[in-house]
């Protein structure tokens, strides 16, 4: 036993160093791993198993070392050990003999626990069985009442009850086949009272279009009343301020403000759109509807934009635009109360569709009618849809735009009809005085138009100063602008006065003057008819202010703004040049006229021996026909027209006097002829004088007279009858008494003035008597005369 531990000793003298680090690491439980892995990469594994056993011999030398130290301790161990042993056995059997005793005692309890056990599972069996039963009671009244839902058509409540067996009771439900059945009723149920309320939905889509046209008609029936009570205010308030202006009555302006629910006037029930609506948010699939609802929305809309092609545009377009105002006053209404089931910007799309097609279709239909009335009846229509559109906030521009594009087309259209009528009008009038034989005439065709020469009223039977032509014309012209101002009225122009203006002027211009013109020289109208047709001239000239205020007024502009001198129509200078053409086409046939009279003067006795202070016949022809013209004109023609009238034909006449002395057909004539032409000429002054006073002309033109007319012929008759008349050539003389009258006339009648008898004897006779003074001064005077020729 000494010898080992020697050798054990020897061997613990033999450790290295790298033993002591490799014991270190073990004993402070680190891992080997890195060091075994190193061994062997560096291939040397051997050194390290070496060291390993040392250490391993190590550790059993302290092991053997240990167990010799306790030796003595485990043996009491186990000695001690054998003691417990016996006393367990001791415990063992005591404890056996007390179950024994317990078994006996607890074996009836037993018994009796075991039935409470039982008791109480049955109990608790019991209690999940009635909550089952009541859970399933309540499910199934659900189910009933959702049924009863349905059957009744009360798909809201029968969908919340859906809703709450499937979130509250169907996870619940203990029955499995019931819960499978209720889980597969679901769905079916939904998808039927989708399909139940989309089928209502579209009876209802149905129900709304047919009913569109008549929502439009309401509307636009509310629009024409809006208008005229806006037209019926705007008058009013032009009367008051021309009577304020005029001083006449003081008035108090008051504002009446009619408050209207739109939705309670335009009765139609969304109901069954709010349902579905409401319905397919429930179920989770409103964007569904949404689309549904648009797309279906959209094609009524395209349908309802498609016109008869069997029915004139003009018969069915009261009908065509009230279905489309009703169509967007519908949409108006869903998109303000449906709650989102119509976007703004999805009714904007649908407004500028239809407004495409629209404009298109007004253009066309324009382009190819041919009366301006009916073009005003779709015109009118047009605009009141606009308004009526415009209530309900949609963007109505391009329409009002369309209709100002047809505007030329209308009044093209206007102005031909208006030339045919006043064609007709011309050819039908008889150019007679027109007589009103009751006041009601004379307020039709004179009042009405501001014809009227006094504010006094007539004695009828009443010869106005006009034909038939001028109220006729009148009537014309008035509905013209009438036409006029409707078509301009209520569109995109805000003040259309200057348009209406421009369009009257043209009628007036373009269509009636040229009209007037071409009657006046058409060379058949007589005198009384070219001087009925002056009058009427001058009486429509002078109608052409109450044509510029009829307009202005139908324009609401006020009547002041009419009144200054720029404002007047272009149309009445126009008019006075007519009538100055008219005027000088009376005047032609006048002095037509007048010659077939002055011919006459070829029957005159150029060598007269008589003088007859009655003068020649020719001459009362012609004073009777002044006379009747004079009068006629007195009548009929304005002051200044009679003068002309009375200046012209007196002033021919003495023309046609001169003219008499030098006809070829004249050879000669003698003091006595040219004694008669001299009481032809005093009559015909004295008639002029006459004239000049009992026309009132004298307190116009103070300083002229119809004598002055025929000074030429007097002074003719004065030089012929002068004892001087070779003072003539004297120019003081002849540019105080023969300042009219012409060198080489003159020169030509006095060489055809012999103041002798024509006869043998007569020439005989007169050799040996001496010439008088007024021969010698006569024969002066043509050799003058020939001198300066």
């Amino acid at each position: 036993m000494n010898a080992k531990p020697k050798r054990r000793t020897v061997t613990e003298d033999g450790d290295t160093g790298e033993d002591l680090v490799l014991a270190t690491l073990i004993g402070n439980g680190e891992d080997l791993g890195p060091i075994v892995r190193h061994a062997f990469e560096m291939g040397r594994p051997e050194p390290l198993l070496f060291q390993l056993r040392n250490l391993v011999k190590k550790k059993e030398v302290e092991i053997e070392d240990l167990c010799r130290v306790h030796y003595e301790e485990f043996i009491l161990a186990v000695d001690e050990l054998r003691g417990v042993l016996v006393d367990a056995e001791e415990l063992k059997s005591e404890l056996s003999s007390d179950n024994f005793e317990l078994q006996e005692v607890g074996s009836a309890l037993l018994m009796k626990l075991e039935e409470l056990l039982e008791s109480y599972s049955i109990k608790k069996n019991v209690t999940e069985a009635i909550k089952m039963s009541k859970i399933c009671v309540q499910v199934l009244d659900l189910c009933v009442r959702c049924n009863n839902h349905i059957s009744e058509g009360q798909f809201y409540p029968a969908l919340k009850t859906v809703d709450l067996i499937e979130k509250n009771f169907l996870k619940y439900v203990p029955l499995k086949a019931l819960r499978l059945m209720i889980e597969t009723r679901i769905p079916v149920i939904k998808s039927h009272i989708e399909k139940k309320v989309c089928s209502q939905f579209n009876e209802w889509l149905v129900q709304v279009r047919s009913s569109a046209k008549d929502i439009g008609q309401t509307a636009v029936a509310r629009a024409v009343s809006s208008r005229q009570r806006d037209e019926d205010m705007l008058a009013h308030q032009r009367e008051a301020e021309d009577q304020s202006r005029s001083g006449l009555e003081d008035f108090a302006y008051t504002l009446d403000v009619e408050e209207i629910d739109e939705d309670s006037i335009l009765k139609f029930d969304l109901t069954p759109l709010y349902r579905a609506y409401h319905i397919h948010t429930c179920l989770g699939i409103q964007e569904q509807f949404r689309e549904y609802y648009y797309k279906n929305r959209l094609l009524q809309l395209n349908s309802d934009l498609q016109i008869s092609p069997t029915l004139p545009f003009l018969e069915s377009h009261q009908t065509f635009l009230a279905q489309i105002a009703g169509y967007f006053i519908v949409e108006d209404r869903v998109l303000r109360t449906a709650g989102g089931l119509l976007l703004p910007n999805q009714v904007e799309t649908m407004w500028e569709t239809a407004v495409s097609k629209m404009t298109a279709m007004i253009g066309d239909q324009f382009s190819h009618m041919d009366s301006a009335t009916n073009i005003l009846m779709i015109k009118d229509y047009v605009t009141l849809l606009g308004a009526t559109l415009r209530h309900y906030g949609y963007e109505v521009s391009p329409l009002l735009e369309v209709l100002d594009n047809g505007r030329e087309r209308f009044h093209t259209l206007l102005l031909d009809e208006c030339r045919q009528q006043i064609l007709d009008v011309l050819a039908n009038d008889t150019y007679e005085q027109m007589v009103l034989k009751k006041e009601s005439d004379y307020t039709t065709n004179v009042l009405s138009f501001h014809l009227q020469t006094s504010d006094i009223m007539p004695a009828f039977p009443y010869f106005a100063p006009f034909s038939s032509m001028v109220p006729d014309v009148c009537r014309i012209i008035r509905s013209f602008i009438k036409d006029c101002v409707s078509y301009l009225s209520h569109g995109i122009h805000m003040n259309i006065n200057d348009i209406v203006k421009k369009y009257l002027d043209k009628l007036l211009i373009d269509v009636f003057n040229e009209a007037i013109l071409k009657a006046i020289n058409s060379g058949t109208t007589g005198v009384s008819q070219a001087m009925q047709i002056a009058a009427n001239i001058a009486v429509l000239e002078k109608a052409c202010d109450y044509f510029l205020h009829h307009a202005a007024h139908l324009c609401g502009i006020p009547s002041r703004s009419v009144e200054r001198p720029q404002a007047s129509l272009m149309a009445k200078i126009v008019l006075k040049t007519s009538r100055d053409a008219a005027y000088l086409a009376l005047l032609s046939l006048v002095d037509t006229k007048l010659d077939e009279f002055m011919k006459l003067t070829e029957n005159i006795n150029w060598t007269t021996e008589e003088v007859s202070e009655n003068g020649n016949e020719y001459m009362n022809e012609v004073i009777i026909y002044l006379d009747t013209l004079m009068s006629t004109a007195q009548q009929i023609l304005p002051l200044d027209a009679l003068y002309k009238v009375g200046n012209g034909a007196l002033e021919h006449i003495s023309s046609s006097v001169v003219s008499a002395f030098l006809n070829d057909s004249v050879k000669r004539f003698n003091a006595n002829a040219v004694m008669m032409i001299n009481y032809d000429l005093k009559r015909l002054e004295s008639f002029a004088d006459e004239k000049y006073h009992t026309t009132g002309l004298s307190e116009i033109y103070k300083e002229g007279s119809f004598r002055g007319c025929l000074i030429e012929a007097r002074q003719l008759i004065n030089l012929l009858l002068s004892s001087q008349p070779e003072n003539f050539m004297n120019p003081v003389i002849r540019e105080r008494n023969y300042n009219t009258l012409d060198y080489k006339k003159v020169a030509s009648i006095c060489e055809k003035f012999k103041d002798s008898p024509d006869g043998l004897f007569g020439s005989l006779s007169s050799r040996n008597t001496k010439p008088s003074a007024r021969k010698k001064s006569m024969d002066v005077l043509k050799r003058r005369l020939k001198d300066f020729n």
